[in-house]
């Protein structure tokens, strides 16, 4: 693994590492907010899963969460959106490819190679935060903006008792029944829709639910929002009488400014839960 920055940031250390991935079979990058009470000892880790076309730098920088982890004693992840670099497929349209991993494991060609940021995130990535990092992997919640909050939504329902908590920022929610989604899974996955099942957070939400609590915010002004469908999501947590909170924030679109907004409560709420015996 390579340092490739650290800077000291409300007390703790803001971090940006790079290692070779064989899940990705490629170097991927990472950054990693430890708060200072990680010098004494192994301290709770917050996902934070970024969206369509960003880097792990888009919400390290734009977002405003370490102020509020450092608070409250908690480490950020920010993982990359997808595998990149020489030989690594893509494509031109900005909603698939490279910046667009959907957070699946690939199955179809040109992708299946490179694309599995599932394998990634749920085994890999962890196992080397374990190793290299003060953090504590029994204290683990996850959160998401857009193409993110899909993935958190998904990996916290797919793998059981990971995350003690989940939230998410306008996640794509029915991808199975949206643009932003039938395209990417039908490329990554095949036309099957059979598999795109474990990766469709409302449809997961009937089968499975998740066993902890659930905080989404969603802008009324989102110009995405009809992709987006937080109402099919809503009405499947209702159906199940699953523990969540679901906000329509008004006038608030699908930016970064919005992220920031509402991160301080998001992060106060995965707290809560990291800390709960």
């Amino acid at each position: 693994m390579e340092t490739l920055s650290e800077n000291k940031a409300f007390g703790g250390t803001q971090g940006v590492y790079r290692h070779p991935s064989t899940a990705t079979n490629c170097d991927m990058s990472f950054g990693l907010f430890l708060p200072e009470e990680a010098r004494d000892g192994p301290v709770p880790v917050l996902w934070y899963l970024s969206g369509l076309t960003c880097t792990h730098e888009n919400a390290m920088s734009k977002a405003g969460a370490q102020n509020w982890a450092a608070e409250q004693g908690i480490a950020l992840v920010f993982p990359d959106t997808s595998p990149r670099g020489e030989g690594v497929a893509d494509d031109e349209a900005y909603d698939l490819g490279q910046g667009a991993g959907f957070y699946v494991n690939a199955s179809q060609a040109p992708w299946a190679s490179h694309f599995n940021m599932w394998d990634y995130l749920a085994d890999e990535l962890p196992a080397l935060l374990g190793e290299k990092f003060s953090v504590d992997l029994d204290r683990q919640a996850i959160t998401g903006h857009s193409m993110g909050g899909h993935g958190a939504l998904t990996l916290a329902m797919g793998l059981p008792g990971r995350f003690r908590s989940v939230s998410a920022f306008a996640p794509i929610c029915n991808p199975s029944a949206s643009d932003w989604g039938r395209k990417q899974l039908s490329a990554y996955l095949g036309e099957d829709e059979a598999a795109w099942a474990r990766h469709d957070a409302t449809l997961m939400m009937r089968e499975t639910g998740f066993d902890g609590p659930i905080l989404i915010d969603t802008g009324t002004t989102d110009q995405f929002i009809d992709l987006l469908q937080p109402e099919a999501f809503a009405q499947a947590v209702t159906e199940r009488r699953q523990e969540a909170t679901l906000r329509l924030q008004p006038g608030y679109d699908h930016s970064y400014f919005f992220v920031s907004t509402f991160i301080e409560e998001h992060i106060a709420f995965h707290a809560d839960a990291l800390y709960r015996d």
